[in-house]
C-alpha cells in the first residue's frame, strides 16, 4: 500500500493525499509536480526512475488507511542532485 507522503523531496511543497500535483516513482519518492516536471525533467534523483502522477486513495480508504505524516525532504534541496542507485 502506498505511504502517500505528506511533502515534496525537493521544496517541501504540502502534497495532500488528495492532491493531484503529487509524483511518485516506484521507491514512493515523493515530488510535487513543478519540481518532477521542472527541475527534475520526470526523473527521480535518487533512483532515476521515471516519476508519475501518485494515485488518489478513496476518502472511505483514507479513513481506513491515513496517510503518512512523515516528511521527506533533502536538505540542500534538488538543484544539482545527481542520480544513485536506491
Amino acid at each position: 500500500m502506498l505511504t502517500l507522503r505528506p511533502s515534496c523531496e525537493c521544496c517541501d511543497r504540502d502534497l495532500p493525499p488528495a492532491s493531484a500535483d503529487a509524483r511518485i516513482c516506484s521507491f514512493e519518492c515523493t515530488f510535487c509536480v513543478t519540481c518532477a516536471d521542472g527541475l527534475l525533467a520526470g526523473r527521480c534523483p535518487n533512483c532515476g526512475g521515471e516519476l508519475v502522477r501518485r494515485p488518489v486513495r478513496p476518502a472511505a480508504a483514507l479513513a481506513k488507511h491515513p496517510a503518512s505524516a512523515e516528511r521527506v525532504v533533502k536538505p540542500a534541496g534538488c538543484g544539482g542532485a545527481g542520480t544513485r542507485t536506491a
